[in-house]
Parts: structure tokens; sequence; C-alpha cells
């Protein structure tokens, strides 16, 4: 019989406190590990849970089942493979590793030795999203001809090792991935550093599908405005969400067969627009308990290693697009 879910969190930072606060809401979490124990244990007093300044010491506790690591990138290898080594099915935040050939032999262990691995690409889990693949795939809006999103805010101070495609547009290609249901053949990337920074801080990125839809991503750590959207075109529908609100608009107009050609600016244009509130969610609740189920029921989690690895590979192709000024393909 299969242990009952219980879970550790290794890394506490901004992300990785929310973590362990949805899990000790789930009443599953167990232990807290991060280097600096000025931030863990008081943490873990609040939630009732041990803290430990070294993970392997969380990795060896016996009723624990499953860890989540929201570490900086760079140390993401060494703490997963640790973590399957200790046969603990592992959530990881996004990206999965600095690089793929670390990706790749991640994804490798934990298939061979049968652990879920689970990767933090969050807005996978809204609400929104779910709505418009459901909505795609049963022909609600027609065929989609372009995904544009716009992912803006000002700089976070939690980000040290990677610029913005990979830490805010990496959502946005994951997103379209999924709504797309096709490879992405193609990247082209404009952007660069207008900050003080080590990396890229704004970015636009065209991709192309195989199957002929087009995306188009938009970020950048400079806007003194959160915005957080993505927009559909499609034959029947021109359809806006928001991750924020968690809401759509879903839209349609219609011109009359006959009108004044010589008088334009009067023309009747009949326009339907329909706005969907849906239930709120939390969006990391819904990934937390996707892994537990994935966990339980030995299923595949909503983000898969592949998924990831596949994402990553588009967002890296943005990056040498970006440098070497040209289409990068992926075919």
């Amino acid at each position: 019989m299969s242990k009952e879910f219980r879970a550790g969190m290794i890394g506490v930072g901004s992300m990785g406190k929310n973590h362990a606060r949805v899990y000790s809401e789930m009443h599953v979490l167990c232990g807290i590990a991060d280097s600096d124990m000025a931030t863990a244990k008081p943490l873990a007093e609040r939630f009732g849970v041990e803290a430990y300044s070294d993970y392997k010491d969380l990795l060896a506790m016996d009723d624990i089942v499953a860890v989540n690591v929201a570490t900086p990138t760079q140390t993401h290898y060494r703490i997963v493979m640790d973590a399957i080594n200790a046969g603990k099915h592992v959530l990881v935040e996004k990206p999965l590793c600095s690089t793929l050939a670390e990706s790749e032999e991640v994804v490798k262990a934990a298939e061979k030795e049968g652990l879920v691995l689970a990767v933090g690409l969050i807005e996978r889990h809204n609400p929104v999203v779910k709505f418009a693949r459901d909505a795609i795939q049963e022909d609600r809006f027609g065929n989609v001809v372009t995904l544009s999103s716009r992912r803006v805010s000002s700089m976070p101070g939690r980000i040290r090792d990677v610029g913005v495609i990979m830490d805010l547009g990496i959502h946005d290609v994951d997103v379209m991935r999924y709504l797309a249901s096709s490879p992405v053949t193609s990247v082209y990337t404009l952007g660069g550093t207008r900050s003080q920074t080590d990396f890229e801080d704004h970015a636009n990125i065209l991709l192309n599908f195989e199957n002929g839809i087009m995306g188009l991503v938009e970020v950048n750590w400079l806007t003194p405005m959160k915005v957080r959207k993505l927009s559909l075109t499609c034959l029947k529908n021109y359809v806006e969400l928001d991750y924020m609100t968690q809401s759509a608009n879903v839209s349609a107009s219609q011109i009359p067969e006959k009108f004044d050609t010589a008088d334009l600016y009067r023309l009747h244009i009949e326009f339907d627009v329909r706005h969907v509130s849906l239930k709120k969610q939390e969006p990391l609740r819904n990934e937390l308990e996707d892994f537990r189920e994935a966990v339980n029921k030995d299923r595949l989690p909503l983000v898969t290693g592949p998924d990831a690895i596949r994402t990553i590979r588009v967002c890296q192709a943005a990056l040498e697009s970006m440098k070497e000024g040209k289409k990068i393909s992926l075919e």
C-alpha cells in the first residue's frame, strides 16, 4: 500500500513560502529546508513543522513522500537528483534546470525510478487557461489564428540568475504551446537590456507553430504596471483572457450586408460581447493538488518533465535569436 501523501519544502524564498503555506493548508507539510535559517525557522514555527539548514536532512525523513524545490535555478539539478535518488516524488519550480542536458538527465532519472516529476509552470493551472483550452477543443471560438500575450511589470527583487524570458516569458510560451497543441517550428526575438542588469529585461518573441498558428509574447521588467493578459484571434471570436482577474471577454461583430460606402463613419456594426467571470481559484493550490493526485493515482501531472524541456528549448531559441538577430528554426 502506498504511503499517505506527505511533503517537504526545499527553499522558502518568495515562491517557496507560498508553497509551504498551501501545503500547510492541505495538512500535508512535514518540514522545511533552507540554508537561511533566519527565514526557515520562523516559517516552520508558523506551520508547526521542523526547519533544516541542510535539505538532505529533510530527504532522510521516511514519512515524506514528495518534495517541492523552489531554490535558485542553478541548484535545481543537484537538489532534484538527490531527491530522486532518495526515492521522493518532485515538483520543481520553473525552469526545470539551467541547461537542456541537465533537464533531460533529471527526466530520465525520474522515469527510471518510477517517480512523478512535475514542473511549476503555474499559469497552466489558472482557470482562464482551462476555459480557453476547453473552448478551443470544443470548437467554440473557431480555429485559432494568433495568440498574443502581454506580461509586463517592474523589476522583481527576487531574480538573480535568469533574465525576463526565462522568468516571465516562459509562462506564456508554455501556455501557447498548450493551447496551440502543436510544436513550435521557429522563433524570432527582439529585445535587450534597458536597466542595470546582467540579463535581458524586455523582449518580444514571435513563435511559429507547425499547425499554422502564430504567437507573440511581449514581456518586460520595465513597466510600472502589472499586466498578465492573453488574447486569441479566432475565426468565430476574439477572446481576451486576464490571468489576474480570472475572467474572459469573448467578442464577435457583424456588419450589415448593405451599407453606405460613402459614410463609413456612421456604419452600424453589431457587437456581441460576453464577459465571463470564472470561479476564483488559486493557481498554486491547483498545481499542488494536481501534483498530489498524480502521486496518489500514479498518473502524469499537468506539466511533465518532457513538457518543461520543450518549453525551455523554445525559450533558449528565443535567447539565441535575440543574440544573433535572426530567426531560429526548431524543426
